[in-house]
């Protein structure tokens, strides 16, 4: 990890102010003056600025059931209830992608920035999984429309798998697998269909799954699932 991400991440100062003390000669690693962009192990390395031990974040993932109404941020200037008034005040807790207000189902929170980054960049393609009500279509139609590319802002929608099932009248329970995580891409997807959500829920990011996660709850993620999460950011 880059120095100035350490420090930044450890609340020391922002990465800009970080790289600002380094240059001033006010950070040391292992007693010697650093440098601009060298790499740490926050674990084995002593870091200090300006003489005082910089204590290193613990490594931390929570898995959280995101709840309808609550919105995915540390503050929101409307008032609304935010994720982090649902779980531990950890420092340096960031989140891994977005929720929109109205959608609920699993949300990852981590302290693990880089491996974060990972998950959530395109070109790693993470999968996720979702449940929807819609109306609007019938289940053959859905899933014809399915069965064809679909393609928004001029790129294919990177869908794996999907699966529909009726529930009566003009309305479905539909299973959606997704490579991909851009802004609102599930609801654009049924737009672009012509359906109406009624509900819909993340239920898995890449190896955790939400299970049955009471909603508004949270819970650490689970040995087996922490290595899962390791294998992804070495791949």
């Amino acid at each position: 990890m880059r120095l100035q991400r350490m420090l930044a991440r450890a609340g020391v100062a922002s990465r800009r102010r970080a790289e600002d003390l380094i240059r001033a000669g006010r950070v040391r690693v292992n007693g010697r003056v650093a440098t601009v962009g060298i790499s740490v192990d926050p674990e084995s390395d002593v870091i200090t600025v300006r003489g005082r031990r910089v204590q290193p974040v613990r490594t931390v993932w929570i898995a959280l059931h995101k709840p309808v109404g609550h919105v995915v941020t540390r503050r929101d200037p409307q008032g609304r209830p935010t994720i982090f008034e649902l779980v531990p005040p950890i420092r340096a807790l960031t989140y891994v992608g977005r929720l929109d207000v109205t959608t609920s189902g699993l949300l990852l929170l981590t302290t693990d920035g880089e491996t974060a980054h990972r998950m959530t960049h395109p070109r790693y393609a993470v999968e996720r999984s979702y449940r929807l009500r819609v109306h609007g279509r019938s289940v053959d139609n859905i899933r014809r429309a399915l069965g064809r590319p679909i393609v928004i802002d001029r790129q294919p929608v990177r869908l794996l798998h999907y699966r529909v099932r009726p529930i009566g009248g003009a309305s479905a329970d539909l299973t959606l697998v997704l490579a991909e995580g851009r802004y609102r891409i599930v609801r654009r997807v049924c737009r672009q269909l012509g359906l109406k959500v009624e509900r819909l829920t993340r239920l898995s990011y890449g190896p955790v799954q939400l299970g049955r996660l009471p909603c508004g709850k949270w819970r650490y993620l689970s040995k087996r699932e922490l290595e899962a999460v390791r294998a992804l950011r070495a791949a």
